[in-house]
């Protein structure tokens, strides 16, 4: 399959996650239907992907898009509470809460109602792919698509690949993100350890600077001052942390 080939992208669970999974996939042009639990959930996430804080208004408001293209792109736009209505999907892409067994059992419920030549994507942040993928017949067609929050603004996919993915579906993964203006990373699958590249980077850093607040070497505000300025990260280590002030300061 080619990237020109994807008519329908189904995006499993909506919330912030699936709806900046979808409004990246739409405002490129493609057809997406975001499947949820009830008509409730499904109206929740519209309007979050349309008035948001990163939301579609605001795009245009900014500048970065038109009335024209958000009109276009909601026009690519479906929700639906029937996996059934999914069946065509040639690419699912799974934005549900980071729990490996409810992902497990949603791509055993999608393996048996998808198309078998569909490939199927999952946003995980740290699972890996080769436990997930036991839960389908289509290894080859599985692979990790982790996108960053927000997902309509943040530029980073990792696409994660394990010993059964095919080059094919790496390939087609890569091409997609392309489409939707996105840069990825390959990541080889890593069993033992959870998190892939950017996330365990992360953590580490994390974790030092936590060592440097509790040593009373410098205050949070010093510490993320410190990576601001000497290395021009957009945020500190341990401002991204909840509970990092209730430490030493």
């Amino acid at each position: 399959m080619k990237v020109d080939d994807i008519k329908l992208i189904g995006v499993m669970g909506g919330g912030v996650m699936g709806g900046g999974i979808a409004q990246s996939c739409i405002v490129a042009g493609f057809h997406v239907s975001i499947r949820d639990l009830n008509g409730e959930l499904n109206e929740k996430t519209r309007e979050t992907m349309i008035e948001g804080r990163f939301g579609l208004r605001g795009a245009v408001e900014r500048g970065k898009l038109t009335q024209e293209q958000l009109d276009e792109a909601l026009g690519n736009l479906s929700f639906t509470t029937n996996v059934e209505d999914l069946r065509d999907a040639d690419l699912i892409i799974e934005a549900v809460p980071e729990d490996r067994e409810l992902k497990k059992k949603v791509f055993a419920e999608l393996d048996s109602a998808i198309k078998p030549e569909a490939v199927f994507a999952t946003n995980t942040s740290g699972f890996a792919i080769s436990d997930l993928n036991e839960a389908v017949s289509r290894k080859a067609q599985f692979i990790g698509m982790h996108f960053f929050s927000p997902a309509f603004v943040m530029r980073l996919i990792e696409i994660i690949y394990a010993p059964e993915t095919s080059e094919d579906t790496i390939k087609l993964l890569e091409d997609v993100g392309e489409k939707i203006r996105k840069e990825t990373v390959r990541v080889k699958d890593a069993p033992n350890a959870y998190g892939f590249v950017a996330n365990r980077i992360y953590f580490a850093a994390v974790a030092e600077a936590r060592k440097v607040m509790d040593e009373e070497i410098a205050s949070v505000d010093d510490i993320n001052k410190a990576m601001r300025f000497g290395f021009n990260w957009p945020a500190g280590p341990l401002e991204m942390v909840a509970g990092a002030r209730k430490g030493w300061q």
